[in-house]
C-alpha cells in the first residue's frame, strides 16, 4: 500500500510539472456558459461584481398602474383575508409586458377568456374572483387553471382579483344590488357584517348590504327590476314561506349579497334576502324563519356591476396616469348554468 502511494506522488509530481499541464490546467472553477447564462436581450444587467438574477426583474410599470388605481377604488385591506385570495396573483416583467394599454374585466378567467385577452393584446386582466385559491404543488397542462396560467405566463400577461374588496366597498357590488332591490323606493341601509379593517377613504366598508323601506313594496315589482337589470333574466329561483303567494307578498325590509351570500345574511331580521346562489338547507331555514329568498345564480349577481360600474370607473382611474388606457369586458365570460326547457329537447 506505502509502494502505491509512492508511486501515485511521483505521477502527479510529474504532470503537475509538465508543460501542458501548466497552459490545460486539469479544473477551472470559474469556467462560465455564455449560452446559459447570457442577460443579453433581456431587462437583467450584470452587477459590478458579476453577480446577476431573479432580483433583478422589473415589474411592469402598467401593470403597477393598474394595481394602483384597483387599490384606490377597492383597497385590499376591506378584503376578507381570512379566506379570500385577493391581489396581484400573477405578474408580468417590464420585459414581457404587452405594449399596448389594455385592461380586460372578467367575472371569471376561464381558458375562453384568457385566449380573448391573448388575441386583444391585453396586458392586464382583472378577474372578480380570484384564479388561484388554494397552494399549487405543481403547474402542468393537465388541470384547466394551471394550462390557462402558463398560457397567460406565456403572453405575459398579469392578473388581479379584487374580489371581497369590491363586494365590500361603500360604493362597491352589494351597495349596487341593494339598490336594484330597492328601486326608486326609499330605504333606510346599513352592512351586515362591517369592516373593521376598513381605511379612512372607505369608511363605512362591509359585507352584504341591509335596507328598510320608508313603505312596504311588492315583491313581484323587486323579483321583475332584479331580472330587467341583471341582463334580463328569464327565470330566478324563489322560495317562500309555506302559504305565502309571491303576487301578493309584500317586503318591508331586505338583505343582499352577491355570489353565495347566504352566510353573510343569515342572521339579518330582513322580510327578503336576495343572493346568487345558497344552499337547500340554507333556503329551508330561510322560509322556516318566515323570510323570502331569491337566488340569481351566481355570476348574475355579480357580472353587471362590473360592466356598469367597475369598468368606466377604473378606466377613468388609470388614465389619471396612463391616458391612452384602454378597459374592455370580457365577451366570453358568462353564468355556468342555463335553465333548462325539457320539453325543447323532445
Amino acid at each position: 500500500m506505502r509502494g502505491s502511494v509512492l508511486r501515485l506522488n511521483r505521477l502527479l509530481t510529474t504532470i503537475s510539472s509538465s508543460p501542458v499541464a501548466r497552459v490545460l490546467p486539469l479544473a477551472n472553477p470559474k469556467r462560465f456558459c455564455s449560452s446559459c447564462h447570457s442577460t443579453k436581450g433581456s431587462s437583467l444587467k450584470m452587477a459590478d461584481n458579476g453577480a446577476w438574477g431573479a432580483w433583478q426583474v422589473e415589474s411592469s410599470t402598467f401593470t403597477k398602474a393598474v394595481v394602483a388605481a384597483m387599490q384606490k377604488l377597492y383597497p385590499e385591506e376591506i378584503a376578507d383575508k381570512s379566506w379570500d385570495n385577493v391581489g396581484l396573483l400573477v405578474g408580468n416583467s417590464e420585459n414581457d409586458a404587452k405594449k399596448t394599454k389594455k385592461v380586460l374585466v372578467t367575472n371569471d378567467l376561464t381558458y375562453q377568456v384568457a385566449v380573448d385577452a391573448i388575441e386583444q393584446d391585453v396586458s392586464v386582466i382583472i378577474s372578480y374572483h380570484p384564479f388561484i385559491f388554494g397552494g399549487l404543488k405543481s403547474i402542468t397542462n393537465k388541470d384547466p387553471q394551471q394550462a390557462t396560467l402558463l398560457r397567460l405566463a406565456k403572453a405575459g400577461i398579469a392578473v388581479y382579483c379584487p374580489h371581497t374588496a369590491v363586494d365590500a366597498a361603500p360604493e362597491g357590488l352589494n351597495t349596487w344590488l341593494a339598490d336594484i332591490v330597492s328601486g326608486p323606493h326609499q330605504s333606510q341601509r346599513s352592512v351586515a357584517i362591517s369592516c373593521s379593517s376598513a381605511p379612512s377613504s372607505h369608511s363605512g366598508a362591509g359585507y352584504g348590504a341591509i335596507g328598510h323601506f320608508d313603505n312596504a313594496v311588492s315583491l313581484s315589482e323587486i323579483i321583475l327590476r332584479l331580472a330587467e337589470k341583471l341582463g334580463g333574466l328569464k327565470h330566478v329561483m324563489v322560495a317562500s314561506p309555506v302559504g305565502a303567494d309571491v303576487k301578493t307578498t309584500k317586503i318591508s325590509s331586505f338583505g343582499v349579497c352577491a355570489g353565495s351570500g347566504y352566510d353573510v345574511l343569515k342572521k339579518a331580521e330582513v322580510d327578503l334576502l336576495v343572493t346568487g346562489e345558497t344552499s337547500h338547507h340554507s333556503a329551508l331555514r330561510a322560509i322556516q324563519q318566515g323570510q323570502t329568498l331569491v337566488q340569481v345564480f351566481h355570476s348574475n349577481s355579480e357580472r353587471g356591476y362590473l360592466q356598469e360600474v367597475l369598468r368606466p370607473k377604473l378606466e377613468a382611474a388609470i388614465k389619471e396616469n396612463v391616458p391612452e388606457v384602454e378597459v374592455v369586458v370580457s365577451k366570453y365570460d358568462k353564468d355556468p348554468f342555463t335553465i333548462l326547457d325539457v320539453n325543447n329537447l323532445k
